[in-house]
């Protein structure tokens, strides 16, 4: 009990020391290569904060675990909207651009569906592997042509604008800053997992419910970490573009591996309880960002809401264990 306390320890103060390198390193390769903070947020930063869920799924899938892969990416999900962005708008509260508001987040929200209905036979194979990379590449091309689009002459440019408050460090430096952050968050969330993951077990608690809580929210610190801190800085378009790719890249890559490594059948509750809770707070955050005409700001009041919805779905799954 001893060692695996001193890991999370160990684990959390490693972790916030590289989310801020990470975010450095991020919003430099930004302000070198012309990139937009959001599209930075949605690619490179999410799928660099979405490794230990990748990581860990095909650890699991491998070891025949595929019940733990599948939680994982389902209860990372329900974490990083109810627990990461509640966390996050209870320090800082993020704007959320109108075009963000109609594109990303409705594109979220039909993937979260269609990802969702795939276990409606309690199976994941092949097949659904193969849709859901498919998905993937279709997003990613999606987004990108998207943030190719020039912005509108008439209205100001809020890239640019933030683009100045973006630090000037030269490509190497970014690229440096960058990777040793990743590596670290990595590093420092295994062992946050590695040390609540063993306290669980000892506790007897279930195998689909670790995966849904401890190991979704161990696997979910470096987007807190890095939404956190990119919030701080008032880097407000990557904290957001953070949660939301992170939750396309966990849907159509994270949950396809067990599909393609290993396919097996999935626990039933996973369909019949945590898909709609996760379907539910993805179409929460959607009413949230839709809420204002002009200018949607996810507020306080808002953090709470999803702070509290997160727990009431943890000591439901606290009840039925």
């Amino acid at each position: 009990m001893l060692l695996t306390t001193a890991a999370i320890l160990i684990g959390f103060i490693a972790l916030l020391w590289s989310a801020d390198q990470f975010i450095n390193g991020a919003t430099g390769i930004a302000r070198n290569f012309g990139m937009s903070p959001m599209l930075i947020g949605l690619t490179i930063v999410s799928l660099g904060t979405s490794t230990p869920e990748i990581m860990l799924s095909l650890t699991a899938s491998i070891s025949q675990h595929a019940n733990l892969a599948v939680g994982n990416a389902l209860g990372s999900n329900i974490a990083n909207i109810g627990f990461v962005l509640g966390i996050t708008v209870l320090i800082v509260p993020l704007p959320v651009h109108r075009k963000v508001a109609l594109r990303e987040i409705p594109l979220l929200m039909v993937i979260t569906v269609l990802a969702g209905l795939l276990l409606i036979d309690n199976h994941l194979g092949r097949i659904d592997g193969i849709l859901l990379i498919s998905g993937l590449i279709l997003t990613l091309y999606l987004i990108y042509h998207w943030h190719l689009q020039p912005e509108s002459t008439t209205q100001p440019s809020t890239d640019s604008e933030t683009n100045d408050e973006l630090p000037a460090i030269s490509k190497r430096k970014a690229v440096r800053l960058l990777t040793v952050g990743l590596l670290t968050m990595i590093v420092s969330s295994y062992l946050l997992v590695w040390g609540a993951t063993g306290i669980a077990r000892a506790l007897g608690i279930s195998e689909l419910v670790i995966g849904l809580t401890i190991i979704a929210i161990g696997s979910s610190l470096p987007e807190l970490a890095t939404s956190v801190v990119s919030a701080l800085k008032k880097h407000h378009d990557i904290a957001l573009g953070n949660i939301v790719g992170s939750n396309i890249f966990n849907l159509l890559l994270v949950m396809a591996v067990p599909g393609l490594v290993a396919p097996a059948m999935i626990d039933p509750a996973a369909f019949h309880r945590d898909v709609p809770v996760m379907t539910a707070i993805t179409a929460l955050l959607l009413i949230l960002t839709l809420a204002g005409r002009k200018r949607q700001m996810i507020g306080q009041g808002a953090g709470i809401l999803l702070v509290a919805c997160y727990f009431s779905y943890t000591l439901l799954l606290y009840l039925q264990s």
